[in-house]
Formats: structure tokens, sequence, C-alpha cells
């Protein structure tokens, strides 16, 4: 009996050891796989925007000529293995000294930074009635904001193209009703360019804003108002300081490719309005001058994208602080 005992023992504890190493085992394997899906997202940037940018800026540094492609290489091979680099730098020289350029980076900033906060103040009032808006409604209300994007952007932005001509829907409207004698000028201008930005990337900004808002502790507000705050000054110290994140996050989604936007200034905006995709096709191809139009490219990442991303490190380190 005592032997059977020590059997029955000894199988337990060698039971018990292996269920502890199978459990070390699998959890090892199931941080590996972790970190695995980690790590696709920055293969993901490593393959189809690290690699690509440092194309382009290779080729930034070339020289234009004609052939195929229509750049100089910037290094080359010679026997015995000696390698010769050549960098040009006129494309970047160019950049600041033809007011062609500045002109163009000014005004894709003012209208990227101008539509950007029209959909600021638009999208807040729209994120901010879909969260006071009763549970039922919610789901309509979001489908209604996202319903847009089952539409080609091109469609979209040819529909306004017809809304805005002399011959469109607005102008006949205006023009039925007696408010205007002769057709209005709405199209091939600025004004155009930011309603056609506006009307395409607001959602982008009304989703990250709703995101936040939906977090929004309700007792806060209502300590506030027991407090003796004001509806107008609780909005202001309590529930914007708690959605900045989902302001922030929203600015960056409308402003960066807004800043880049080639669609909407070639269809809705006249020949005056400058911008930096616009400027990109010319050089790419009218002008087929390669080495110029990746020196612009650079230097819009340079300028506008790199800011943001040392932004967005600084404000998650400072969360992480606190």
């Amino acid at each position: 009996m005592g032997a059977v005992f020590k059997f029955g023992l000894t199988m337990f504890k060698s039971l018990a050891v292996s269920w502890q190493k199978n459990q070390i085992r699998f959890e090892k394997l199931y941080t590996d796989r972790h970190k695995l899906v980690l790590f696709v997202p920055y293969i993901w940037l490593l393959v189809f925007f690290f690699v690509p940018f440092l194309m382009i800026l290779k080729i930034s540094f070339s020289k234009a000529m004609i052939g195929i492609p229509p750049f100089s290489p910037v290094f080359e091979w010679f026997k015995d293995d000696f390698l010769r680099i050549t960098l040009n730098f006129l494309g970047y020289k160019t950049l600041v000294n033809d007011s062609f350029y500045v002109s163009t980076f000014v005004s894709s900033l003012y209208m990227a930074g101008s539509s950007t906060f029209i959909c600021l103040a638009l999208g807040y009032m729209m994120a901010y009635g879909i969260v006071r808006a009763q549970q039922r409604l919610r789901m309509i209300l979001l489908l209604l904001v996202i319903l847009p994007f089952w539409t080609s952007f091109l469609i979209r932005v040819y529909a306004w193209m017809s809304l805005l001509s002399t011959q469109g829907i607005i102008n006949s409207a205006l023009s039925y009703i007696g408010l205007i004698s002769e057709p209005l000028a709405l199209l091939d201008n600025r004004y155009a360019v930011c309603v056609g930005i506006v009307y395409c990337y607001l959602p982008f900004m009304v989703l990250p804003i709703y995101a936040a808002l939906e977090k929004i502790d309700n007792s806060l507000i209502e300590a506030a108002f027991d407090l003796g705050c004001t509806p107008w000054r609780t909005f202001w110290c309590i529930t914007v300081p708690l959605t900045l994140s989902g302001v922030v996050a929203g600015c960056i989604l409308v402003f960066v490719p807004s800043v880049g936007e080639f669609v909407i200034p070639e269809l809705l905006g006249g020949p005056d309005t400058l911008m930096i995709g616009r400027a990109l096709w010319w050089e790419f191809f009218n002008n087929r001058d390669w080495p110029q139009a990746c020196a612009l490219a650079v230097s819009m990442v340079v300028i506008f994208v790199v800011p943001i991303m040392f932004f967005q490190w600084q404000q998650q380190k400072m969360e992480k602080g606190f």
C-alpha cells in the first residue's frame, strides 16, 4: 500500500512539473506571438513608407537628364570595387531661391490650416451632437457620417464641380429665387478647394472627437454643475481638456493629407490655386524633373510631417510620465 502511495505521489509530482513546464512554454509562445503581432505594423511601415522614402531621398540628390530613368545615378560602382557618390543639391537650392515653391508651401499651409480649422469647428459640434443624442439614434448618425466613404472620392469631387459651376444647382437655385442676376464664380478658386477639402475630410475629424467624447465620465460634468459652473464654463474647463487627444488626432488626420492634396485643387481650384500636390504633378509629368519633384516631396515631409510626429512622441512621453 505504501509503495502504491509513493508511486502515485511521484506521478503527481511529475505531472505537476510537466504542467508547469508546458505553462511556461505556452506563456512564452503567447508572448512571442504578441510581439509578432505588434511587430507587423512596423514591418508594414518599413516596407511601404521608409524604403520608398529612402528611394525618393536618393533621387532628390541626383541630376535631371533625358533618358530612362530621367535622372543621373547617385551611386556608381567602378572597377576594383570603387564606389563614387555624386550628390546634387540643386533641387533643394531651387526650393529656397524660387518664389514659386515658397508661395506653394505658404498656400498649401494656408489652405490646409483653414480647412482643418473649419473641420474642427464643424466636427466638434457634430460629434458633440451625436454623443448627446439618444442611444438608438447614435448608430444612425454615425452611419450618416461614414456614408460618403461608400462613394468614390473622385465622384464626390466631381459632384461638387456640378454643384458649384455657373450652370450648377446652387447658381440655378439662387437665380430662380431672384437673389442673383448672373451666375456667381463659385468654382476655380480657393473657396471651392476649401469646401471640397472640408467635405471630404470632415469624417476624419468627427470620429476621433466622438470617441474621446464618449469616454468622458458624466459624473465629472455633474460635479462641475453642482459646484456652480455654468454650461459654457463646464464645456471649456471639463469637456474640451478631456477631448484634446481626439482633437489632436482629428487635426492630424485632416491637416496632413490636405497639405499634399492633388485631386481637389486640380478639379475645384483654378490655375492660381497653388498647392504642393499640383506642383509635384507638374514636376513629375510635365517637366519630367524627377529630382526637383523628389526634393519637393522630401521637404514637405520634413517641414510638415516630422514636427507632427515629434509632437505626438512628446505627448506620449508626457502621458507615460504622468
